[in-house]
């Protein structure tokens, strides 16, 4: 039977690879690739020779079908992102969904992503957290912030590093500038750096010190006082 593989790739460091992640890409009839130029240092460097296609936000709607045509005509297919695991803030979904949707198997190879290592270097409660992953840009930016600065879990963003000090401004508007925050950029890097602190900290050292990067922000959630956990049992028993 065929079947789509989703493979993760480091999101920096070479070494993050795992032994079967570099077995199905040289035994797959084909790679999906985010950009074949970044991925064809990464198949290089594995001595992986299995042929390349380009599939990205921009053409995923259009390559869809062939692909899957490849897959029931008995194809095993990879598909990897530029780094990470492909589907989280990077095309994938859209083909998963039509693989299930046409009973073709997938599996997903545990391995490299950004938000889990931030998470947990943020020193921040990870028993309960929410994947935000990129804000929207313009339209419906400000209800999100609204909508999060409810939120009492631990919160996950991605940011470019030309907007974060944007972005850190105005977590101080909606989170206050006293919500704990963690900066992590860089990761797995060698000059990997993870910024604790309050809101109003980390904006006024990376005003001092421009970003550079692939960073991920984790965000405390709210705090509720005793007083309003009362109140809201209350409202819940009525």
């Amino acid at each position: 039977m065929s079947k789509l593989y989703i493979v993760p790739t480091p999101i920096g460091n070479l070494e993050d690879m795992t032994f079967r992640a570099i077995r199905i890409l040289k035994e797959a009839d084909l790679i999906l690739a985010e950009d074949t130029r970044t991925s064809g240092k990464l198949l290089k460097h594995f001595e992986i020779s299995t042929h390349m296609h380009s599939h990205h936000m921009h053409n995923e709607h259009k390559t869809i079908e062939n692909v899957i045509s490849r897959l029931k005509a008995g194809e095993n297919i990879a598909l990897i992102s530029d780094a990470g695991t492909p589907a989280i803030s990077d095309p994938g979904f859209l083909l998963t969904r039509a693989c299930v949707e046409n009973g073709i198997a997938v599996e997903c190879l545990p391995g490299a992503t950004a938000f889990v290592p931030a998470l947990v270097n943020s020193g921040l409660p990870n028993d309960k957290f929410v994947f935000e992953g990129f804000l929207p840009e313009k339209k419906g930016r400000q209800t999100r912030y609204l909508e999060l600065a409810e939120e009492t879990r631990t919160m996950i963003l991605y940011v470019s590093p030309h907007k974060l000090v944007k972005t850190l401004a105005e977590f101080v508007t909606y989170f206050g500038e006293d919500r704990q925050i963690c900066v992590s950029r860089e990761l797995s890097k060698l000059h990997e750096e993870n910024r604790r602190g309050t809101a109003k900290e980390v904006l006024a050292h990376f005003e001092k010190t421009a970003p550079r990067g692939e960073i991920v922000v984790v965000v405390a959630g709210k705090t509720i006082t005793k007083e309003a956990k009362k109140n809201k049992f209350q409202k819940d028993e009525e």
